[in-house]
């Protein structure tokens, strides 16, 4: 990636609010990657964390939705996002050096994989000031049927929208006025083809439709950067993981 080519990614991204990188893996690169998933599910989740991983029906192991933290657990993915390649583009992007704060695994099972909510990620990272981009690469193909990932262009520039509660797992807050006409206006969806990677600020807003198909997954990896001068609100932080944590023990 030479200097030009990140200055030009920096341009969109600070207009936008996102960048598009088709093809940012090679397809050989994406093979090894889904390769180390299956060996991480196989041999880490037994011993993970309970709040680090969900799956759409808890009594089904097939409907594996999310993992979190795999950096944590396993070297190969510390690799993959410290002193990395997707660690120079979250430091092009907020023009300053970068800590990674997780790695995480997305899925949507076919048919009963939901929506992701409207929501600005921002809103769980309780930053000042919000320098954090988070990255998201497709394993698979992913379009409108299985839940493409759609942004609405220049919504960073707008402030923070007031979040509310949402059933969904994963994903605890949306947006509580999400579509106005500015939002319909300026939502743009991504289609996906592995190894393509979109990075987003954390104050743009984003959502995924359902999976409505009878026999795809789409399968992605989550990257999440913070640039060094991002203070987390710690108070604020703990208060909200604790209520969380009392609304899980409820379903």
């Amino acid at each position: 990636m030479n200097e030009q080519y990140l200055k030009s990614l920096k341009s969109s991204f600070d207009k936008d609010g996102y960048v598009y990188i088709p093809g940012f893996l090679s397809l050989k690169e994406v093979q090894d990657l889904n390769e180390n998933v299956q060996r991480f599910i196989a041999e880490k989740i037994p011993a993970m964390s309970a709040s680090h991983y969900f799956y759409e029906d808890k009594n089904d192991i097939a409907t594996l939705k999310q993992m979190q933290d795999l950096e944590k657990y396993d070297p190969y993915f510390k690799a993959l996002a410290v002193d990395s390649k997707f660690e120079a583009i979250a430091k092009a992007l907020l023009d300053e050096d970068v800590v990674c704060k997780t790695v995480e695994y997305f899925n949507k099972p076919p048919k009963i994989g939901k929506p992701t909510p409207p929501h600005q990620d921002g809103y769980y990272f309780m930053l000042d000031p919000q320098q954090a981009v988070t990255m998201w690469l497709a394993l698979e193909k992913a379009d409108e049927e299985n839940g493409c990932v759609k942004y609405v262009k220049g919504s960073h520039l707008k402030g923070m929208r007031t979040h509310g509660r949402t059933a969904t797992l994963g994903f605890s807050q949306q947006i509580v006025d999400f579509g106005t006409e500015d939002d319909v206006k300026n939502e743009i969806a991504f289609p996906a083809n592995p190894g393509d990677l979109l990075v987003h600020h954390s104050l743009t807003i984003h959502r995924a439709g359902a999976n409505t198909t009878a026999d795809r997954t789409r399968k992605a990896m989550g990257l999440i950067y913070w640039g060094e001068s991002a203070k987390e609100d710690k108070v604020a932080k703990e208060r909200y993981m604790e209520q969380l944590a009392k609304e899980r023990e409820k379903v």
